[in-house]
Protein backbone atom coordinates (compact mmCIF):
# COMPACT_ATOMS: atom_id res chain seq x y z
CA UNK A 1 0.00 0.00 0.00
CA UNK A 2 1.56 3.36 -1.22
CA UNK A 3 1.57 6.73 0.29
CA UNK A 4 -2.43 7.65 0.62
CA UNK A 5 -2.71 11.41 -1.13
CA UNK A 6 -5.50 13.80 0.71
CA UNK A 7 -5.13 16.60 -2.06
CA UNK A 8 -6.31 16.25 -5.62
CA UNK A 9 -7.97 19.08 -8.11
CA UNK A 10 -10.84 18.58 -10.72
CA UNK A 11 -12.37 19.97 -13.61
CA UNK A 12 -15.56 22.08 -12.19
CA UNK A 13 -18.57 23.39 -14.83
CA UNK A 14 -19.32 26.66 -13.11
CA UNK A 15 -21.54 28.42 -15.61
CA UNK A 16 -22.73 28.55 -18.80
CA UNK A 17 -19.08 27.93 -20.85
CA UNK A 18 -17.10 28.44 -17.84
CA UNK A 19 -14.59 25.69 -16.42
CA UNK A 20 -12.80 26.34 -13.72
CA UNK A 21 -10.12 23.69 -12.33
CA UNK A 22 -10.42 23.37 -8.28
CA UNK A 23 -8.54 21.90 -5.67
CA UNK A 24 -10.39 18.73 -4.06
CA UNK A 25 -9.75 17.15 -0.71
CA UNK A 26 -9.64 13.40 -0.49
CA UNK A 27 -11.00 11.49 2.99
CA UNK A 28 -9.42 8.57 4.03
CA UNK A 29 -10.23 5.19 2.73
CA UNK A 30 -13.16 2.97 3.47
CA UNK A 31 -12.77 -0.79 3.42
CA UNK A 32 -14.11 -1.14 -0.05
CA UNK A 33 -12.49 1.90 -1.68
CA UNK A 34 -9.43 1.82 -3.92
CA UNK A 35 -7.26 5.32 -4.52
CA UNK A 36 -6.91 5.87 -7.91
CA UNK A 37 -4.23 8.37 -10.02
CA UNK A 38 -5.51 9.14 -12.97
CA UNK A 39 -3.40 8.95 -15.96
CA UNK A 40 -5.95 9.43 -19.19
CA UNK A 41 -9.54 10.82 -19.75
CA UNK A 42 -11.99 11.49 -22.27
CA UNK A 43 -14.18 14.37 -23.09
CA UNK A 44 -17.57 13.26 -24.20
CA UNK A 45 -18.05 16.10 -26.98
CA UNK A 46 -21.75 15.41 -26.90
CA UNK A 47 -23.57 15.35 -23.18
CA UNK A 48 -20.56 17.43 -21.57
CA UNK A 49 -21.30 20.04 -24.72
CA UNK A 50 -24.69 20.18 -23.10
CA UNK A 51 -23.14 21.02 -19.45
CA UNK A 52 -20.68 23.37 -20.88
CA UNK A 53 -23.26 25.31 -22.57
CA UNK A 54 -25.90 25.00 -19.51
CA UNK A 55 -28.99 23.34 -21.48
CA UNK A 56 -29.75 20.27 -19.56
CA UNK A 57 -33.08 20.39 -18.96
CA UNK A 58 -34.78 20.37 -15.54
CA UNK A 59 -36.78 17.43 -16.14
CA UNK A 60 -33.34 15.63 -16.65
CA UNK A 61 -31.00 16.68 -14.38
CA UNK A 62 -31.71 13.33 -11.86
CA UNK A 63 -31.12 11.11 -14.87
CA UNK A 64 -28.40 13.28 -16.43
CA UNK A 65 -26.35 12.68 -13.25
CA UNK A 66 -23.25 10.74 -13.82
CA UNK A 67 -22.15 8.32 -11.22
CA UNK A 68 -19.67 10.03 -9.39
CA UNK A 69 -20.95 13.95 -10.44
CA UNK A 70 -20.83 16.37 -7.42
CA UNK A 71 -22.76 19.20 -7.48
CA UNK A 72 -26.43 20.27 -9.09
CA UNK A 73 -27.67 21.04 -12.35
CA UNK A 74 -27.22 23.39 -14.20
CA UNK A 75 -24.12 25.04 -12.34
CA UNK A 76 -21.75 24.24 -10.69
CA UNK A 77 -21.35 20.11 -11.10
CA UNK A 78 -18.11 17.88 -11.69
CA UNK A 79 -18.92 15.95 -14.44
CA UNK A 80 -17.30 13.98 -16.64
CA UNK A 81 -17.29 9.57 -16.88
CA UNK A 82 -14.00 8.56 -18.65
CA UNK A 83 -11.24 7.87 -16.54
CA UNK A 84 -8.08 5.43 -17.06
CA UNK A 85 -5.85 5.73 -14.12
CA UNK A 86 -3.61 3.53 -11.75
CA UNK A 87 -4.88 1.95 -8.82
CA UNK A 88 -2.23 3.39 -6.01
CA UNK A 89 -3.81 2.60 -2.69
CA UNK A 90 -6.15 -0.03 -1.53
CA UNK A 91 -6.41 -4.09 -1.95
CA UNK A 92 -3.37 -5.28 -2.73
CA UNK A 93 -4.72 -7.70 -5.02
CA UNK A 94 -5.94 -3.60 -7.12
CA UNK A 95 -2.93 -1.77 -6.26
CA UNK A 96 -0.54 -0.97 -9.54
CA UNK A 97 -3.58 -2.16 -11.52
CA UNK A 98 -4.27 -0.02 -14.56
CA UNK A 99 -8.57 0.67 -13.96
CA UNK A 100 -11.25 2.21 -16.02
CA UNK A 101 -13.88 4.13 -14.10
CA UNK A 102 -17.22 6.36 -14.83
CA UNK A 103 -15.05 9.16 -12.77
CA UNK A 104 -14.79 12.99 -13.36
CA UNK A 105 -12.23 14.92 -14.72
CA UNK A 106 -9.97 14.87 -11.27
CA UNK A 107 -5.81 14.28 -10.79
CA UNK A 108 -6.62 11.93 -7.80
CA UNK A 109 -10.13 10.01 -6.36
CA UNK A 110 -11.43 7.29 -4.18
CA UNK A 111 -14.01 4.83 -5.81
CA UNK A 112 -15.52 2.17 -4.87
CA UNK A 113 -13.54 -1.56 -5.70
CA UNK A 114 -16.77 -2.12 -6.88
CA UNK A 115 -16.92 0.55 -9.57
CA UNK A 116 -13.07 -0.14 -10.89
CA UNK A 117 -13.19 -1.94 -13.94
CA UNK A 118 -9.38 -3.61 -14.86
CA UNK A 119 -8.05 -2.72 -18.17
CA UNK A 120 -5.84 -5.91 -19.66
CA UNK A 121 -2.16 -5.58 -19.99
CA UNK A 122 -2.53 -6.13 -24.04
CA UNK A 123 -4.62 -3.06 -24.32
CA UNK A 124 -2.76 0.65 -23.83
CA UNK A 125 -4.44 2.93 -20.99
CA UNK A 126 -5.32 6.06 -23.54
CA UNK A 127 -6.99 3.60 -25.39
CA UNK A 128 -9.55 2.21 -22.76
CA UNK A 129 -10.29 6.01 -22.45
CA UNK A 130 -12.92 4.95 -25.23
CA UNK A 131 -13.91 2.20 -22.82
CA UNK A 132 -17.69 4.08 -21.90
CA UNK A 133 -17.65 5.59 -25.55
CA UNK A 134 -17.56 1.40 -26.61
CA UNK A 135 -20.36 0.57 -23.71
CA UNK A 136 -22.82 3.16 -25.60
CA UNK A 137 -22.17 1.63 -28.86
CA UNK A 138 -22.36 -2.00 -27.52
CA UNK A 139 -25.72 -1.39 -26.25
CA UNK A 140 -26.75 0.54 -29.55
CA UNK A 141 -26.17 -2.49 -31.66
CA UNK A 142 -28.30 -4.95 -28.97
CA UNK A 143 -31.32 -2.63 -29.60
CA UNK A 144 -30.77 -2.79 -33.32
CA UNK A 145 -30.09 -6.12 -33.52
CA UNK A 146 -28.71 -6.24 -37.53
CA UNK A 147 -27.93 -9.64 -38.50
CA UNK A 148 -25.22 -11.12 -40.64
CA UNK A 149 -25.94 -10.35 -44.65
CA UNK A 150 -28.22 -6.76 -43.41
CA UNK A 151 -28.20 -3.66 -44.94
CA UNK A 152 -26.77 -1.22 -42.11
CA UNK A 153 -26.68 2.69 -42.69
CA UNK A 154 -24.90 4.97 -39.30
CA UNK A 155 -25.54 8.26 -40.05
CA UNK A 156 -23.25 10.73 -37.64
CA UNK A 157 -19.45 10.23 -37.97
CA UNK A 158 -18.79 10.69 -34.65
CA UNK A 159 -17.02 8.69 -31.47
CA UNK A 160 -20.35 6.18 -30.81
CA UNK A 161 -21.47 6.53 -34.44
CA UNK A 162 -18.09 5.19 -35.78
CA UNK A 163 -18.02 2.68 -33.00
CA UNK A 164 -21.18 1.27 -33.81
CA UNK A 165 -20.35 0.58 -37.65
CA UNK A 166 -17.34 -0.81 -36.31
CA UNK A 167 -19.15 -3.53 -34.38
CA UNK A 168 -21.32 -3.71 -37.44
CA UNK A 169 -18.50 -4.42 -39.58
CA UNK A 170 -17.94 -7.64 -38.25
CA UNK A 171 -21.25 -9.26 -39.08
CA UNK A 172 -21.08 -12.10 -41.86
CA UNK A 173 -21.77 -10.47 -45.31
CA UNK A 174 -23.01 -7.15 -43.57
CA UNK A 175 -23.05 -4.06 -45.89
CA UNK A 176 -22.55 -1.34 -43.38
CA UNK A 177 -22.05 2.43 -44.30
CA UNK A 178 -20.94 5.23 -42.39
CA UNK A 179 -23.18 9.06 -43.49
CA UNK A 180 -21.68 12.05 -42.50
CA UNK A 181 -21.92 15.63 -43.69
CA UNK A 182 -17.74 16.21 -43.71
CA UNK A 183 -16.44 14.04 -46.21
CA UNK A 184 -12.97 14.28 -43.68
CA UNK A 185 -14.84 11.15 -41.82
CA UNK A 186 -14.13 9.15 -44.77
CA UNK A 187 -10.53 8.79 -43.45
CA UNK A 188 -11.00 7.65 -40.93
CA UNK A 189 -13.63 5.17 -42.00
CA UNK A 190 -11.14 3.89 -44.29
CA UNK A 191 -8.91 3.60 -41.23
CA UNK A 192 -11.56 0.91 -39.13
CA UNK A 193 -12.67 -0.60 -42.35
CA UNK A 194 -15.95 0.84 -43.12
CA UNK A 195 -17.72 2.10 -46.10
CA UNK A 196 -18.34 5.78 -46.29
CA UNK A 197 -21.08 8.04 -48.13
CA UNK A 198 -22.08 11.83 -47.79
CA UNK A 199 -26.18 12.22 -47.44
CA UNK A 200 -26.35 12.27 -51.27
CA UNK A 201 -24.70 8.98 -52.05
CA UNK A 202 -25.73 6.81 -48.77
CA UNK A 203 -27.57 3.62 -49.71
CA UNK A 204 -31.39 3.45 -49.30
CA UNK A 205 -33.62 0.22 -48.13
CA UNK A 206 -31.93 -0.29 -45.38
CA UNK A 207 -32.63 -3.19 -42.82
CA UNK A 208 -31.28 -0.93 -39.68
CA UNK A 209 -30.56 2.19 -39.07
CA UNK A 210 -28.50 3.99 -36.86
CA UNK A 211 -28.52 7.47 -35.88
CA UNK A 212 -25.43 9.11 -33.96
CA UNK A 213 -24.99 12.43 -35.44
CA UNK A 214 -26.32 14.78 -32.81
CA UNK A 215 -28.42 17.21 -35.32
CA UNK A 216 -32.33 16.64 -35.69
CA UNK A 217 -31.43 16.77 -39.98
CA UNK A 218 -29.54 13.34 -39.22
CA UNK A 219 -32.38 12.02 -38.02
CA UNK A 220 -34.33 12.87 -41.05
CA UNK A 221 -31.67 11.57 -43.04
CA UNK A 222 -31.81 8.60 -41.02
CA UNK A 223 -35.76 7.93 -41.42
CA UNK A 224 -35.34 8.32 -45.55
CA UNK A 225 -32.75 5.59 -45.51
CA UNK A 226 -34.80 3.39 -43.34
CA UNK A 227 -36.58 0.50 -46.00
CA UNK A 228 -40.11 -1.33 -45.45
CA UNK A 229 -40.47 -1.78 -41.95
CA UNK A 230 -36.57 -1.42 -41.18
CA UNK A 231 -35.61 -0.09 -37.77
CA UNK A 232 -34.52 3.25 -37.37
CA UNK A 233 -32.37 3.62 -33.75
CA UNK A 234 -31.73 7.06 -32.28
CA UNK A 235 -28.68 7.00 -30.06
CA UNK A 236 -28.59 11.11 -30.08
CA UNK A 237 -29.65 12.84 -26.69
CA UNK A 238 -30.65 16.33 -28.16
CA UNK A 239 -31.10 18.02 -24.24
CA UNK A 240 -33.65 21.20 -24.47
CA UNK A 241 -33.43 21.23 -28.07
CA UNK A 242 -36.63 21.31 -30.25
CA UNK A 243 -36.84 18.62 -32.74
CA UNK A 244 -38.95 18.47 -35.59
CA UNK A 245 -39.44 14.86 -36.79
CA UNK A 246 -40.71 14.19 -40.57
CA UNK A 247 -43.73 11.52 -39.14
CA UNK A 248 -46.04 12.02 -42.04
CA UNK A 249 -44.84 10.75 -45.72
CA UNK A 250 -43.58 7.02 -45.63
CA UNK A 251 -42.79 6.83 -41.86
CA UNK A 252 -46.52 5.17 -41.06
CA UNK A 253 -46.75 3.71 -44.79
CA UNK A 254 -43.98 1.55 -44.59
CA UNK A 255 -44.41 1.07 -41.17
CA UNK A 256 -40.84 2.14 -39.56
CA UNK A 257 -39.64 1.92 -36.53
CA UNK A 258 -38.00 4.67 -34.14
CA UNK A 259 -36.44 3.32 -30.74
CA UNK A 260 -34.80 5.37 -28.42
CA UNK A 261 -31.59 3.90 -26.91
CA UNK A 262 -29.92 5.15 -23.65
CA UNK A 263 -26.56 3.35 -22.32
CA UNK A 264 -28.03 3.73 -19.02
CA UNK A 265 -30.32 0.97 -19.28
CA UNK A 266 -28.93 -2.07 -20.54
CA UNK A 267 -31.05 -3.12 -23.66
CA UNK A 268 -34.15 -5.74 -22.54
CA UNK A 269 -33.07 -8.69 -24.74
CA UNK A 270 -29.93 -8.94 -22.45
CA UNK A 271 -30.80 -7.50 -19.24
CA UNK A 272 -31.71 -10.89 -17.72
CA UNK A 273 -28.39 -11.98 -18.17
CA UNK A 274 -26.18 -8.75 -17.92
CA UNK A 275 -25.57 -6.22 -16.10
CA UNK A 276 -23.20 -2.93 -15.75
CA UNK A 277 -20.31 -4.77 -14.62
CA UNK A 278 -20.33 -7.50 -17.59
CA UNK A 279 -21.01 -4.65 -20.39
CA UNK A 280 -18.34 -2.19 -19.37
CA UNK A 281 -15.20 -5.34 -18.90
CA UNK A 282 -16.95 -6.27 -22.24
CA UNK A 283 -16.27 -2.74 -23.78
CA UNK A 284 -13.24 -2.24 -22.44
CA UNK A 285 -12.05 -5.86 -24.40
CA UNK A 286 -13.85 -5.30 -27.56
CA UNK A 287 -10.92 -2.05 -27.53
CA UNK A 288 -7.80 -4.64 -28.23
CA UNK A 289 -8.07 -3.80 -31.66
CA UNK A 290 -4.90 -0.81 -32.44
CA UNK A 291 -6.87 0.63 -35.65
CA UNK A 292 -9.27 1.99 -32.85
CA UNK A 293 -6.59 4.70 -31.68
CA UNK A 294 -7.60 6.47 -35.07
CA UNK A 295 -10.86 7.82 -32.73
CA UNK A 296 -7.89 9.31 -30.17
CA UNK A 297 -7.10 13.02 -30.89
CA UNK A 298 -3.37 14.10 -29.63
CA UNK A 299 -4.03 14.37 -25.62
CA UNK A 300 -4.21 17.53 -23.85
CA UNK A 301 -3.24 18.61 -20.63
CA UNK A 302 -5.18 18.35 -17.91
CA UNK A 303 -4.33 21.95 -16.39
CA UNK A 304 -5.03 23.01 -19.66
CA UNK A 305 -8.81 22.20 -20.26
CA UNK A 306 -9.79 25.84 -19.16
CA UNK A 307 -8.41 27.16 -22.50
CA UNK A 308 -9.40 24.35 -24.93
CA UNK A 309 -12.62 23.18 -24.02
CA UNK A 310 -14.36 26.28 -25.30
CA UNK A 311 -12.71 25.51 -28.54
CA UNK A 312 -13.23 21.65 -28.38
CA UNK A 313 -17.12 22.10 -27.55
CA UNK A 314 -17.56 24.46 -30.49
CA UNK A 315 -19.65 23.93 -33.81
CA UNK A 316 -16.54 24.27 -35.84
CA UNK A 317 -14.14 21.69 -34.03
CA UNK A 318 -13.95 18.08 -35.65
CA UNK A 319 -12.32 16.27 -32.80
CA UNK A 320 -13.73 12.96 -31.67
CA UNK A 321 -12.47 11.64 -28.88
CA UNK A 322 -10.42 14.39 -27.03
CA UNK A 323 -7.78 13.00 -24.60
CA UNK A 324 -7.02 14.42 -21.41
CA UNK A 325 -3.27 13.25 -19.94
CA UNK A 326 -2.65 13.85 -16.01
CA UNK A 327 0.46 15.36 -14.71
Amino acid sequence: MLTHIDQARALWYVAPHQVEILPEALTSLGPDQAQVQSLFGAISRGTESLVFKGVVPESEYRRMRSPFMQGQFPFPVKYGYCNVGRVTSGPSELVGQNVFSLSPHQTVFNAPVAALSVIPSHIPPVRAVLAANMETALNGVWVGHPAPADRLAIVGGGVIGLLIAYLCRHLPGAEVTLIDTNPDRATICHALGIKFATPDQAPTECDVVFHASGHPAGLTTALDLAGEEATVVELSWFGSQPVNVPLGGAFHSRQLRLLSCQVGHIESSHKARWHYARRVQAAIHLLADPCLDALLAPATPFDQLTRTLPDLFSPQSSVLCQVIQYP
